[in-house]
């Protein structure tokens, strides 16, 4: 396993990390473990949830499965969508983190989060009472590092010059949704991550699973696949654009010996500001794939007619 500096800070994550929102939901205390020691067995160190998942659940498994092991892992967790109903039930007010960051500890076992990430730009509380908050908690050994998620790139930009100029903990990273066929943030997103050493996190790499292959032109949704778990996206993924563009890739890859994962992998760490993409994983298998797809480094001139396929 390689490892790269989240953005411009010290902390060196692994190229593939592995997202927990199926833990509790899809997967029991026993199979989320097996993920989690798989993936450290792999050199995986970046476990990704929020306190939203499953409600509460997927840290909790994710905090036993690594006890004894917590030293090797870097724990992302994330705050700021609806966790109950009331006015402080949600957002990235002082409140609402404190809170949120006890209860996200408790469940995790632990007495710090590596990461902690706004999971959604909050428009009614203003940046610094969330930044002076967030420095509190790094201040007080609670939290190693913030991040943001699915934040405008104005937002971003208003963030980072508020930590600069009031002298509070900055962001490290970004977490927006980023693969070959989904690609919003290269327009304001990706630059405004690169002109102030954000590293970018990439959810979705595999878009709901459409880059596996395992979706079919006319066909039915699988049971059990992310896309028949969440039918409000298929409309948007299994588009006749996506699928002719998988079948340009299906070429691309096939006559290099490699698989569409891999092409997703290699595609987003092909690119600089990318510091670890994110990616679940229902058994020990698929952790070994998602790990030895980072193996592919693709080339520049192969980057050049990837641009090409997907442009069609």
């Amino acid at each position: 396993m390689k490892y790269r500096r989240l953005g411009a800070s010290g902390l060196e994550v692994s190229e593939t990390g592995i997202g927990t929102n199926n833990f509790g939901g899809r997967l029991d205390a026993d199979q989320s473990a097996a993920v989690v020691h798989a993936a450290l067995d792999h050199g995986i160190n970046l476990f990704d949830t929020a306190n939203i998942y499953t409600h509460g659940v997927s840290e909790e498994y994710l905090g036993k499965a690594l006890k004894g092991r917590r030293s090797e892992a870097l724990i992302a967790t994330k705050f700021g969508m609806l966790w109950e109903e009331g006015p402080h039930g949600k957002g990235a007010s002082r409140k609402h983190i404190m809170d949120s960051l006890d209860g996200s500890l408790k469940r995790l076992g632990t007495d710090h989060v590596d990461l902690y990430q706004v999971h959604r730009q909050d428009p009614d509380t203003p940046i610094e009472e969330t930044l002076r908050a967030l420095d509190d908690v790094v201040r007080a050994g609670k939290v190693r590092y913030i991040g943001c998620s699915n934040y405008d790139a104005w937002r971003i930009a208003d963030a980072m010059w508020t930590s600069e100029h009031r002298g509070l903990a900055r962001f490290v990273s970004a977490q927006p949704e980023y693969s070959m066929v989904v690609r919003d943030i290269e327009a304001e997103i990706l630059p405004a991550c690169e002109r102030f050493g954000l590293g970018i996190l990439p959810y979705f790499p595999l878009a709901h699973g459409l880059l596996t292959g395992k979706y079919s032109r006319g066909e039915e949704v699988p049971e059990g696949t992310r896309l028949a778990l969440t039918p409000a996206a298929q409309s948007r993924r299994l588009t006749d654009q996506n699928f002719d563009a998988l079948d340009r890739l299906d070429s691309f890859v096939s006559e290099r010996g490699h698989s569409l994962v891999e092409l997703a992998f290699a595609w987003l760490l092909a690119h600089g500001a990318v510091s670890s993409v994110i990616a679940g994983a229902s058994n020990p298998q698929q952790v070994a794939q998602n790990a030895a797809a980072a193996d592919w480094v693709l080339s520049a001139e192969e980057m050049t007619e990837l641009e090409e396929l997907l442009a069609g």
